[in-house]
């Protein structure tokens, strides 16, 4: 057999190690040198809370989003509420945002007072329909907020003609999608003000809690770095409330380590897109699955691998993955309008279908940088199996691809 061509695994999936959804001891163990070195070097100088070190970081996450300015917070979810807060929205604004993401793209917004305006996906990309957007503005819409879900962003020029026709910032809610471009630009300098989250398992992530907003705007920038430290000018002098929200050094120290691979780690998690492709061809899955769509336009970061399965099985597959080891997860299964919590705002049940049927589809699959090929295949052929696809493994030639062990 030529070296080139490589059998799939002919072991029964159950029979094979586990895979995780996502394995943040391997990314680790590749930089922990360094990792530790900029740890020390924060321990011995005793200066945990702002000073330089985090002052360098944002410097250098400005200079990849190619944004003016990079400000640091506690997390990605203080990010948003600081936007709000210094483009002044509070009670009684309207916020325009999607139901199909996390909680705290909508928390954010009730949480300064606001109120969310939800609008449906596109069923495609998972990201706000633009033109659902310009139908839901009214007199009292004070901001778009889109979500580059997953990490592909959204669609931005149809929003910046909302924006600029009603005078609205664009809050980009980037927590997923550093590292992800819309023709040829970054996410970070897409909106007004971006927000993006450090949380362990994004795709740049801390050793904890962690968040940077990223603006062009000098006079925003002023306001969010005084806001995150209670709206002090310095010597003890408030001249507005704000939050204690800062991004402490440590994991400074970390991320900017990390961020210097950031490039490499985006690449292989597109080049294991383009894989899973090959894999669900050969395994003759494309029939059962609709799998994400990187749109020409962008570059995916792939914070997520979502797929949609077809014929009602998704808890099927989920329930079955998950008892062969094999990591998945749903994001997410309750769309935002449907949630207790935001009853008040009126929506029902089939307000926004789109919405209601990713959540219902939609399973992600390990997709990190480390992954290699071999638990690749193991999470291609198990999904077969839940799937009821059971013809013979094919063999399949995958030059110049790591054959790592699982």
């Amino acid at each position: 057999m030529s070296p080139d061509i490589l059998p799939l695994s002919a072991a029964p999936a159950s029979a094979a190690p586990p895979v995780p959804l996502i394995d943040l001891v391997e990314q680790y163990e590749s930089i922990s040198t360094e990792v530790l070195a900029a740890v020390q070097q924060v321990l011995t100088t005793q200066r945990f809370i702002l000073g330089e070190g985090v002052a360098a970081f944002e410097r250098q996450v400005a200079a990849f989003c190619d944004a003016r300015h990079g400000i640091g917070c506690a997390s990605g979810t203080d990010a948003l509420i600081l936007a709000l807060m210094a483009l002044g929205i509070g009670p009684g604004d309207e916020v325009i945002t999607t139901p199909y993401t996390f909680f705290a793209t909508a928390s954010s917004i009730h949480r300064v007072g606001g109120r969310p305006v939800f609008v449906d996906i596109d069923p495609a990309t998972y990201n706000l329909d633009p033109a659902a957007v310009e139908a839901a503005v009214t007199s009292r819409t004070r901001a778009v907020m889109p979500v580059h879900l997953f990490g592909q962003c959204a669609d931005m020029e149809p929003l910046w003609r909302t924006a600029v026709r009603h005078n609205l910032p664009i809050i980009e809610d980037a927590a997923q999608a550093i590292g992800a471009t819309y023709r040829g630009r970054q996410a970070g300098v897409l909106g007004t003000i971006a927000c993006f989250s450090f949380f362990p398992t994004k795709n740049l992530g801390g050793a904890g809690d962690g968040g940077m907003l990223t603006t062009d705007d000098e006079d925003l920038a002023a306001r969010l770095r005084r806001l995150r430290v209670h709206g002090d000018v310095g010597r003890y002098e408030h001249i507005e409330v704000g939050l204690n929200s800062r991004l402490d050094a440590l994991q400074a120290a970390i991320l900017s380590v990390k961020l210097t691979r950031l490039a490499d780690w985006t690449a292989a998690r597109q080049a294991n897109a383009r894989r899973y492709e090959e894999l669900f061809r050969e395994y003759g899955l494309l029939e059962r699955l609709v799998l994400p769509q990187a749109q020409t336009d962008c570059g995916h970061a792939f914070n997520q691998y979502c797929v949609r399965v077809r014929s009602g099985q998704r808890d099927e597959a989920l329930a079955r993955l998950t008892a062969q080891q094999v990591g998945c997860a749903v994001y997410y299964p309750k769309p935002l309008h449907l949630q207790t919590c935001f009853a008040d705002l009126g929506y029902r049940e089939g307000a926004f279908p789109e919405s209601e049927r990713a959540a219902a589809e939609t399973l992600a699959l390990p997709i990190y940088a480390e992954l290699g090929i071999i638990r690749q295949e193991r999470v291609v052929q198990s999904l077969a199996e839940a799937l009821g696809v059971r013809s013979a493994a094919p063999v399949i030639s995958l030059p110049n691809m790591s054959r790592k062990a699982a």
